[in-house]
C-alpha cells in the first residue's frame, strides 16, 4: 500500500522533551508536514518517508552520561539538512568532537539572544542587533531549559548566536547544512521561534509547504479508497467533531460502503444522544444506525473506579456493540475511528515514542486484542485544529466543526470514582449548567477551547437551609490551548464563576461544593482521569 501522505517530510526524532509535539505542530502551522519518532525507530521505518530533513529534539538526559541517548548513524550518513535542539544541538556537538559540560550557571527561562554578524539561512529576517546589556525586549527573547551547554565547538562550525550565559547559543556548518540551538524555537516564550524552524523547513531543507487541507483531503480519499478497496466500514459515530469528520471524509472517500453506528450508551452530555441521531440521521442523511445500549454499559461499569480500567471496558463493550451490529449487517471488513494525532502520541504508539503513556484511549490503546475488523483511522495523522479546518473544508456545519471536545470514553471519566446513573445525571446537570453560562458569555470559541465539569468522589460537609449537609464536589475545568498538547487554565471573569457555582449548588440536588482547577498541562492533563 502506498504512504498515506506524499507531502515534503520533516523527520522529528524524539530524545522525550516535554516540548517534542510543540515542534511538530509549529511546522504543521507553516504548512509544512512533519513525523515525530523515537531516536530508537529503525532506518527503513524513518526513511520510508523520503525525509527533506531532521529535527533533533531536546531531552532530558546529558550526552556525557553512560547511557545518554545516541544519535542513529542513518541520520548524519542520509547527508540530509539537520536541526538540533538543546540536548540535540549537544549531540551533534559531540558526535563532531566539540566538548559539552555542566554549565555553572544553568539557564531556565528567558534569555536575550543576539545573531552574530555571520550570514545563515536559518536567522534569516531575524534582525536584533541589540547589545547584552540593554533592556530584555519581548521580540528578542529565547526560552532556555538546560543545564549543560557547549563549550567548544567541532572543527567546521560557527557560531550564530549567543546569550550571556551561552557563547554558542546557536552554531552551524552551513557547507554541511548542520544548525544547532540551545533554545527552544517550539515554545511561545520565543516569540520568533516558529520564524527559525519555517527558515529551516523552506531555506535549508527545500520544503514547499503542500500541507494544506485541500490537499489532504484529495490525497486521503485516493488513500482509503486504496486501503478500503470495495469493503464495507462502520463507524463509530459520537457527534464529536473527530468522529464527524472521519466520517465525511470516508464518505466522500467510499460512499454508502460506510455506515455509521451511534452508540447511546449512557456516558453523553445532556441532550447529546437526541441531537446526534437528529443531526447526522434527519438533517445530513448519513447512513446512521442507533444502538440503545445504555444498560449493559453500565452493568459492565458497575463498582469501577480505576480510570484505565474504566477505559478499556467502555473500549470492550463498543468493539462488541460494533460486531454485533456488523453481523446483522452481514459483511463488515473495516472499523473506522476518529484517531488523531495527539491520541496516537499520548498512547505512545507513534514509533516506540519517547513519551510515556499519558492514558489509554479507547480508540488507539484500549481495543481487545481479538476483533474482527481491521483498523481505518483517517484522521490519526492530523491535530486538532486540523482537524477543525478539515471540517470546515468538506462543509460541516459550524456547530459540529467547533463543538466542545468530548472524550472517546465519555462522562465515565469525568464521573471520578464509580459510575453510577444517580451520580451520570448529576454531573450532566452541572456541565450543561456550565456551559450554558460560558455560552451566554461568548466564552465558548473566544477565550476557552475545552469546557466542562468533572464530578468527584469527595464530599464536604455544607449548609443549606439551616441544615448540614455531607454532599458531593463539582471541579469545573476551562482550559485555553492551540494544539490540545499543552494548555493554560483559562482567566474566567470572577463573576461568571459565581453565577455558575450558585446555580449548580441551588439547581444540582446532591452538590454543595463547586471548585474551579487552575492547573496547566503539563504538569495536568486536560481530563482529570
Amino acid at each position: 500500500m502506498k504512504r498515506e501522505t506524499n507531502h515534503d517530510t520533516i523527520i522529528i526524532l524524539d530524545y522525550g522533551s516535554q516540548y517534542s509535539q510543540l515542534i511538530a505542530r509549529r511546522l504543521r502551522e507553516v504548512n509544512v508536514f512533519c513525523r515525530l519518532y523515537s531516536w530508537r525507530s529503525g532506518e527503513d521505518k524513518v526513511m520510508e518517508h523520503d525525509p527533506k530533513g531532521f529535527i533533533l529534539s531536546g531531552g532530558p538526559r546529558s550526552v556525557y552520561d553512560q547511557n545518554a541517548s545516541e544519535l542513529p548513524r542513518y541520520v548524519l550518513e542520509s547527508g540530509l539538512p539537520v536541526l538540533g535542539i538543546c540536548y540535540g544541538m549537544q549531540l551533534i556537538v559531540q558526535h563532531f568532537g566539540g566538548r559539552v559540560a555542566a554549565s555553572q550557571e544553568r539557564e531556565y527561562g528567558p534569555s536575550l539572544l543576539i545573531r552574530n554578524e555571520i550570514e545563515n539561512p536559518l536567522f534569516q529576517d531575524w534582525h536584533s542587533g541589540r547589545d547584552l546589556d540593554e533592556e530584555l525586549l519581548p521580540e528578542d527573547q529565547v526560552w532556555m531549559s538546560h543545564g549543560d551547554r557547549v563549550e567548544e565547538l567541532p572543527r567546521g562550525f560557527m557560531p550564530i548566536a549567543h546569550t550571556r550565559n551561552s557563547p554558542f547559543a546557536a552554531a552551524a556548518d552551513v557547507d554541511r547544512h548542520l544548525y544547532c540551538v540551545q533554545f527552544h524555537p517550539e515554545v511561545a516564550h520565543t516569540p520568533k521561534g516558529q520564524k527559525i524552524l519555517s527558515n529551516f523547513a523552506y531555506h535549508v531543507c527545500g520544503c514547499r509547504g503542500d500541507w494544506t487541507p485541500a490537499k489532504f483531503i484529495a490525497e486521503q480519499v485516493k488513500f482509503l479508497q486504496e486501503q478500503v478497496g470495495e469493503g464495507r466500514v462502520l463507524l463509530g459515530l459520537s457527534g464529536g467533531v473527530d468522529s464527524s469528520v472521519a466520517a465525511a471524509l470516508l464518505n466522500q472517500a467510499v460512499g454508502d460502503q460506510l455506515v455509521c453506528v451511534f452508540v447511546d450508551h449512557g456516558l453523553l452530555r445532556q441532550g447529546e444522544a437526541d441531537q446526534v441521531v437528529e443531526t447526522f440521521g434527519t438533517e445530513a442523511g448519513f447512513n446512521l444506525i442507533a444502538v440503545k445500549a445504555v444498560e449493559e454499559f453500565m452493568e459492565s461499569l458497575r463498582d469501577v473506579t480505576d480510570p484505565e480500567q474504566k477505559r478499556k471496558i467502555i473500549g470492550e463493550q463498543f468493539i462488541r456493540v460494533f460486531e454485533r451490529e456488523a453481523r446483522k449487517l452481514g459483511r463488515v471488513d473495516y472499523l473506522a475511528q476518529g484517531t488523531i494525532y495527539p491520541d496516537v502520541i499520548e498512547s505512545a504508539k507513534e514509533g516506540d515514542s519517547e513519551a510515556h503513556t499519558i492514558k489509554t484511549h479507547h480508540n488507539v490503546g484500549g481495543l481487545p486484542e481479538v476483533m474482527d475488523f481491521e483498523l481505518v483511522e483517517p484522521l490519526r495523522l492530523l491535530f486538532k485544529d486540523e482537524v477543525r479546518r478539515l471540517g470546515s473544508e468538506l462543509g460541516l456545519p459550524e456547530q459540529i466543526v467547533w463543538r466542545q471536545p468530548f472524550p472517546g470514553p465519555g462522562l465515565a471519566i469525568r464521573c471520578l470514582g464509580e459510575v453510577t446513573w444517580e451520580r451520570l445525571e448529576r454531573l450532566r446537570s452541572a456541565d450543561a449548567i456550565f456551559i450554558d453560562e460560558l455560552e451566554k458569555a461568548n466564552l465558548l470559541r473566544q477565550g476557552t477551547q475545552q469546557s466542562f465539569a468533572a464530578l468527584l468522589p469527595v464530599r464536604s460537609v455544607g449548609v443549606m437551609g439551616d441544615q448540614r449537609t455531607y454532599e458531593e464536589v463539582v471541579a469545573l475545568r476551562s482550559v485555553t490551548t492551540d494544539d490540545f498538547m499543552t494548555a493554560d487554565w483559562a482567566r474566567l471573569p470572577h463573576a461568571l464563576l459565581g453565577r455558575v457555582s450558585n446555580r449548580i449548588v441551588n439547581e444540582v440536588a446532591g452538590v454543595n461544593r463547586v471548585v474551579f482547577d487552575i492547573t496547566s498541562k503539563p504538569p495536568g492533563t486536560i481530563e482529570w482521569e
